[in-house]
């Protein structure tokens, strides 16, 4: 029996140290498994699909017949930072769809890919004709609100009415280095969050190593992603004119990356443009900030007719 017992503890602690020696190692392998598993849970459901001879990674959740919503995600993210939002939405009765861009997550990573917005939004267009998407509701995000917004001035007839979260797009002046979105250094991973969070998160050394891993792996994408949006020939400065669909625009009061004055002038030259503004936030507001940026989003989309115009300000 003593021996038994022995056998059983000796392996625990085996398993104890092989999951410790995991997490340090890969801390965000393991952070990854256990949001997706949390999503699962949620009724979030991981598939994939071909377009363009391309392996697309994609989520969807909520109910078959409920209302489309389409989410497109930014620079170096991937479907998992939608995780606050996407049970929420899908609760509403919308059925969301959520896919990793070509480059991104889960998605293939052709090495003969520019990875430029045109390119992105061109992804997204087929991924809707695969989904049967006939005029969803779009939400985008950073880059993925610059792919979004080019998606409804190229297609008007294809999206319902836009949603707009931090949006890049627009002209705007920079005070950061572009290489910090790929570091390699903790010191590096430190200022990244500085831009991107109000109160910037302290990683353990460990983390940020892993950080600085995965972007020695991937950040070829996401450079060249920086480097074809910053030749300037995608902004859409003057292009807006051509959005007449119902706008919503939501932004982190304390967004570094890109400051809410972007937000201001982007309603300027979209008048129907709503701005919703979250204090306490910064450029990941609908991570930071779920429940104020779900509240100004599902309104918005169930307003009839469409609200327009005007800026309020939330709490976080």
């Amino acid at each position: 029996m003593k021996r038994w017992f022995l056998r059983i503890l000796g392996s625990l602690l085996l398993v104890v140290l092989v999951a410790g020696a995991v997490f340090y190692l890969r801390p965000l392998w393991v952070s990854d498994q256990l949001l997706r598993y949390k999503m699962w849970r949620q009724g979030v459901r991981s598939h994939y699909i071909e377009l363009d001879g391309h392996r697309i990674h994609y989520v969807e959740a909520g109910p078959g017949n409920g209302k489309q919503l389409l989410l497109v995600h930014g620079l170096g993210s991937r479907v998992e930072d939608w995780a606050e939002l996407i049970p929420r939405f899908a609760g509403e009765g919308y059925h969301v769809y959520a896919p990793d861009l070509l480059g991104y997550g889960r998605s293939e990573k052709p090495k003969d890919s520019d990875y430029s917005i045109v390119e992105e939004e061109k992804m997204v267009a087929k991924f809707m004709d695969a989904m049967h998407l006939a005029r969803p509701d779009v939400i985008g995000w950073s880059m993925g609100g610059w792919v979004s917004m080019r998606l409804a001035v190229d297609y008007p007839q294809r999206v319902r009415r836009l949603v707009l979260y931090d949006t890049a797009g627009l002209y705007f002046q920079v005070d950061f280095s572009f290489d910090n979105f790929t570091p390699k250094s903790i010191d590096e991973v430190t200022e990244l969050l500085r831009v991107l969070e109000p109160v910037p998160t302290r990683l353990p050394d460990f983390v940020s190593r892993d950080v600085v891993r995965r972007a020695a792996e991937n950040g070829w994408v996401t450079q060249r992603s920086i480097h074809a949006m910053t030749i300037g020939r995608e902004l859409m400065d003057f292009r807006l004119n051509g959005l007449k669909l119902p706008v919503l625009v939501v932004w982190g009061k304390m967004d570094r990356l890109i400051p809410p004055v972007t937000g201001e002038r982007l309603q300027q030259l979209v008048p129907q443009a709503r701005l919703e503004i979250v204090d306490g936030c910064g450029h990941l507001a609908p991570r930071e900030c779920p429940v104020p940026v779900f509240a100004a989003t599902k309104e918005f989309l169930a307003s009839e007719p469409a609200t327009a115009g005007g800026r309020r300000e939330w709490p976080k």
